[in-house]
């Protein structure tokens, strides 16, 4: 296996909607690669109050417009999450939030893909290349989860997740997608183990050219 610390290793971002399962591969890729593993959901919000996220703000958002009001809120927070774990976070594996890679906005968009120019390793996880099929799948597991943690499925919440699945942003930041169905979670490891060391990386090159 190539030095964890050369450039290729130096971060390797997982992006996709949610319920794709980059949560386990980001534990398993931590654990294989021997590098620390960091979920944007979970340090964002020091990001976020740096320039001036308000729970307060955000609370009366939801009561009065909805989620969609609230995505809308945290969009410029989401950019300016990723453009600072970028900068802060080195030889490490990071999975996104599912907001995180997906803009409507062209100058945050622009700003997102920027700062993910020169990662090499920036992977979208997603069930399928057909797309009605992983919207299928992943909002089977995402209602799955909904019901155990808040006994009921929120259809706005699935609606979110497939306008994820089907939006280009995460087709256009991702280097390398990898289609998980009917894969078990170390083989879907060893795939992105594989492909990051460039052992696959040629033949995508030669596609692309």
């Amino acid at each position: 296996m190539k030095n964890v610390e050369s450039k290729r290793y130096s971060i390797i971002i997982l992006i996709g909607p949610m319920s794709a399962g980059k949560s386990t591969i980001a534990k398993l890729l931590s654990s294989k690669l021997s590098i620390p593993r960091y979920e944007l959901d979970d340090v964002r919000q020091r990001f976020y109050t740096e320039i001036g996220y308000s729970e307060r703000l955000a609370s009366q958002i939801v009561g009065e417009e909805g989620m969609k009001g609230l995505i809308r809120y945290w969009k410029p927070f989401e950019a300016y999450a990723v453009e600072r774990a970028i900068a802060e976070f080195k030889n490490c594996v990071v999975d996104f939030g599912a907001g995180h890679s997906v803009y409507e906005d062209p100058e945050l968009f622009s700003r997102v893909n920027e700062a993910l120019k020169p990662v090499e390793n920036v992977i979208q996880i997603l069930p399928s290349p057909d797309l009605d099929r992983s919207v299928e799948i992943v909002n089977q597991r995402f209602s799955d989860l909904l019901v155990r943690e808040v006994g009921k499925i929120d259809d706005e919440l699935l609606q979110l997740n497939e306008f994820f699945v089907r939006h280009s942003s995460n087709h256009l930041l991702a280097k390398k997608t990898i289609y998980t169905e009917n894969k078990k979670p170390a083989e879907i490891t060893d795939e992105i183990i594989k492909w990051i060391q460039g052992v696959d990386r040629a033949d995508d090159d030669t596609k692309k050219s």
